[in-house]
C-alpha cells in the first residue's frame, strides 16, 4: 500500500522519499522456532513492492530508529507503523506536518507493545486510515478527531478474471495462515461441515508457509506456498466461494481480490469485507468464530442455481471495479493538504 501511493504521488508531480530500515536478522530464538514449527524465515524488504516504480526506497545504515539527519525537509512526513510514528513525534518542524498511516490496530500482532501502540494512536498527529473498523476505533477509544479513511483498492492488471460459470466440483479458498487472529482453524471447520452436506467439494489454500502438523489441512486440499504474485489471480479463479475467518483486520484486502477473480466472499465482520460486502448480492457476513454459520453460506451459494452463483460473481466483480487506486490517491493526496493545512 505505502509503494501504491508513493508512486500515485510521484505520478501526480510530488516529490516523495521513502526511508526504511534494512531488513533485521532474525534472533536466535526465531530460528529454533521456525525450525520447530517447520516455517520458513523470509526476509522482508520492501525493494520488491517498488519493481518498476518511479520511487526508490532509501535504507538507512543499520537496522535503528529514523532520525532527523536521515530525512529531508518535507511539506508532511508519515509514520506507516507504530514505531516509525514514535520517531515521527521526535522529528523537527522542518521534516513536515506530522502524519500516521494505520493499516490495522497493531497491539494484536504483539501484545507486549500494546501501551506504547495505543500512545501514539492518541498523539495528535492527523491520522490516515482504511476502514471503518478503524475509523470508529481511532474516534471512539482513542478520541481522535483528524481522520481521513481511506479504503484499499485492488490493482485490477494484477487481480482480474474472464466471466465464468461455476465449477464442477465447487471450490471453497481460503488463506492459509497459523497467525491466531487469522483464525485459519474456523475457516477449516467451516469446510469441515460443509463437505458434510456438500460431499466432493474442493478446498484450495495458499500462504506463506507450508501446512504445519499443528493446523493440518483437510484431505485432498490444493495448496501453494509463497506463490508469484502474477499466479495469485488464477487460484482465486479457481474458486467458487472464497472465506474469510479472521477475528481482526486492518482492511483484509484477499477477499476484494478475490471479488476482482469474480469470487464471491463468506466473511467475518473486520475491515475490509464489512465494507464492501453486500449481504446476499456479492457475498454473506457470518458471526465471528461461527463455523456453521459460515458453511450454511457457503452451502447456499454453492448448492443454488447457476444463474444465482453468477449474479453474485458479477456483483463481486462489479464491486471491485468500482473504486480504483486513482480514487484512492485522490482522497490520499487530499489528506496530506489537510495535515499540512492544520498543523
Amino acid at each position: 500500500m505505502i509503494a501504491i501511493y508513493a508512486r500515485q504521488l510521484h505520478e501526480r508531480g510530488h516529490s516523495v522519499s521513502v526511508v526504511c530500515q534494512p531488513p533485521r536478522e532474525p534472533t536466535l530464538r526465531q530460528r529454533f522456532s521456525n525450525l520447530r514449527h517447520g516455517r520458513k524465515f523470509v526476509r522482508k524488504s520492501p525493494e520488491p513492492y517498488y519493481a518498476g516504480s518511479s520511487v526508490t526506497p532509501r535504507m538507512i545504515d543499520r537496522h535503528r530508529p529514523i532520525v532527523a539527519a536521515d530525512l529531508p525537509d518535507a511539506d508532511v512526513v508519515i509514520g506507516t507503523w507504530w514505531e516509525t510514528a514514535e520517531w515521527v513525534a521526535a522529528l523537527p518542524a522542518s521534516k513536515g506536518s506530522h502524519a500516521h498511516f494505520i493499516q490495522h490496530y497493531e497491539a494484536m500482532f504483539d501484545e507486549r507493545f500494546k501501551d506504547r501502540v495505543d500512545a501514539v494512536l492518541r498523539q495528535p498527529s492527523f491520522k490516515i486510515t482504511i476502514s471503518k473498523w478503524l475509523d470508529d476505533l481511532l474516534r471512539d477509544k482513542f478520541g481522535n478527531q483528524r481522520v481521513a479513511m481511506i479504503p484499499n483498492s485492488v490493482d485490477m492488471t494484477q487481480f482480474n478474471a474472464a466471466a465464468r460459470g461455476r465449477h464442477s466440483p465447487p471450490t471453497v479458498g481460503l488463506l492459509y495462515s497459523p497467525t491466531p487472529w487469522k483464525n485459519c482453524e474456523a475457516g477449516i471447520r467451516a469446510f469441515e461441515a460443509l463437505r458434510r452436506r456438500l460431499p466432493g467439494v474442493r478446498l484450495r489454500t495458499f500462504g506463506a508457509i507450508d501446512p504445519t502438523p499443528a493446523l493440518p489441512l483437510p484431505e485432498g486440499t490444493i495448496h501453494t506456498t509463497l506463490p508469484p504474485q502474477d499466479t495469485i489471480r488464477d487460484i482465486y479463479a479457481e474458486c467458487d466461494a472464497w472465506l474469510c475467518m479472521s477475528r481482526g483486520e486492518g482492511f483484509h484486502l484477499p477477499p476484494l481480490e478475490a471479488m476482482a477473480c469474480r469470487c464471491p466472499v463468506v466473511s467475518t465482520p473486520v475491515g475490509g469485507p464489512i465494507d464492501i460486502i453486500r449481504e446476499g448480492e456479492n457475498g454473506f457476513i457470518v458471526p465471528f468464530d461461527d463455523a456453521e454459520a459460515a458453511a450454511s453460506r457457503l452451502e447456499q451459494m454453492l448448492s443454488g442455481s447457476e444463474a444465482d452463483w453468477r449474479r453474485m460473481s458479477d456483483a463481486a466483480y462489479a464491486t471491485a471495479t468500482s473504486y480504483s487506486w486513482n480514487d484512492a490517491a485522490t482522497l490520499f493526496e487530499a489528506a496530506l493538504v489537510k495535515a499540512q493545512d492544520e498543523r
